[in-house]
């Protein structure tokens, strides 16, 4: 009875009050004590009402159903899988959608479905995945600001992979509160190269300038998200394996990071490109005249030529006490230890020479950066002070006499009477 009379009730009235009707009926349904049959009809007047011809009354019965664990699972899916201005209500909050059904309606779903599935708290690492790999920009924007999502390393990967080259998405990443190393690393290198081709196609550098300095700001950023893991660890075990596989591995990159004081990630460089254990390679590498590192060094497939230069590298950094370099930047004092004790005029040894000269200038400036940096948070506040109009508790600035004092003829020397108490 209830059912014909809403549909009969219903036939006659504007969208609007249908949608104000089935908002009453839903919250009767929620909220009130209904006899088992009284429930069985009411839901059968909403599944009636999955088909009305306006939004309206679909969008008034999402609103009211999407945060419950009570309402009719059927009627939840059949919202979900409606147009996106119902759906996404649903979607975003209905605690009956499983990982399957969520996985699905991204799948069939428009951005702003994917959105609203991305934007869910809590979202499974499954449902993550899926919307790495399908969804569109909205959506992996939206997944990349949503902290309580349980994005697995793969997925933030294939994310980098499919809109590293853009911005906004970039933005979103790196806003996270912790992104694996891996992550930072490709997010970096794909960073690099629209920098440099944005440069090169403005004709500010040429093509192999901005190449070289895409390159170069790609190794420090690695340096410096080496800087922050453990010493040798799982994160930088898979950070020298990311290297790996995008072929950022090089004799240049190995060095730098011993420069760098990162002797972790050169362990896990030697271990990633020679198969040994993490526990084998750090031996040998606290022996590096020994014929072991020799020998682990030539598996790596680095040149012969080099050993040399990585032998004094490591002795140096066995040596030498950290200075007060920033995390991940160039050793000045370990470059000019391994330029002294490479010095030999070697031909072989021509190209790394100019590579160590290359690291000694970028140490150098970026040490005289840090030095203009400290004294001009110096000359900040020595200014600070000096704005006090006292100097040795007297004014450093002489008042106007004002009209109709008495002028008693006396001058004060200020800079005089400095002059005498420092003297004395």
């Amino acid at each position: 009875m209830l059912v014909r009379k809403f549909i009969q009730w219903s036939q006659g009235t504007s969208a609007t009050a249908r949608a104000d009707g089935v908002a009453a009926l839903a919250r009767a349904y929620l909220y009130s004590e209904m006899a088992p049959e009284e429930r069985r009809e009411a839901e059968s007047a909403l599944y009636a009402l999955l088909d009305d011809p306006s939004p309206l009354p679909r969008r008034a019965m999402a609103e009211c159903f999407a945060g419950s664990p009570d309402a009719p699972p059927a009627l939840i899916h059949g919202l979900a899988r409606d147009q996106s201005e119902v759906s996404a209500l649903v979607l975003t909050r209905s605690p009956l959608l499983a990982d399957a059904d969520l996985i699905d309606c991204a799948a069939v779903g428009d951005s702003a479905a994917q959105a609203a599935i991305a934007l869910r708290a809590d979202l499974s690492p499954a449902v993550c995945a899926s919307l790495a790999e399908i969804a569109g920009r909205e959506a992996a924007i939206a997944l990349a600001v949503n902290e309580s999502a349980n994005i697995p390393d793969f997925a933030l990967r294939r994310m980098v992979e499919r809109f590293g080259d853009d911005g906004e998405v970039r933005e979103a990443l790196l806003g996270r509160a912790w992104l694996p190393a891996t992550v930072r690393a490709h997010l970096a290198d794909v960073t690099a190269r629209a920098l440099a081709d944005f440069v090169v196609s403005r004709q500010w550098l040429s093509a192999p300038r901005g190449a070289r300095i895409a390159l170069d700001n790609r190794d420090r950023a690695t340096m410096i998200i080496a800087s922050g893991c453990a010493d040798y660890s799982e994160e930088t075990a898979a950070l020298a394996a990311y290297l790996r596989v995008a072929g950022q591995i090089t004799p240049g990159v190995a060095l730098r990071a011993l420069l760098c004081g990162q002797k972790g990630l050169f362990e896990a460089t030697l271990a990633e490109l020679t198969g040994l254990s993490a526990k084998r390679i750090a031996g040998v590498v606290r022996e590096p005249w020994s014929d072991a590192f020799a020998a682990a060094y030539a598996k790596a497939g680095f040149p012969a030529g080099l050993l040399i230069v990585f032998r004094s590298a490591l002795a140096a950094l066995a040596r030498l006490k950290p200075g007060n370099e920033d995390e991940g930047a160039l050793r000045l004092p370990l470059i000019q230890a391994v330029l002294a004790d490479c010095a030999s005029g070697d031909p072989a040894l021509g190209n790394v020479m100019s590579l160590l000269r290359r690291f000694e200038l970028d140490a150098t400036r970026e040490q005289a950066r840090r030095q203009i940096a400290e004294v001009r948070t110096a000359q900040v506040r020595s200014q600070a002070a000096d704005d006090s109009p006292m100097l040795f508790g007297l004014p450093t600035t002489l008042t106007p006499r004002a009209e109709g004092s008495e002028d008693t003829g006396v001058v004060v020397d200020l800079a005089a009477l400095e002059r005498e108490l420092l003297a004395a």
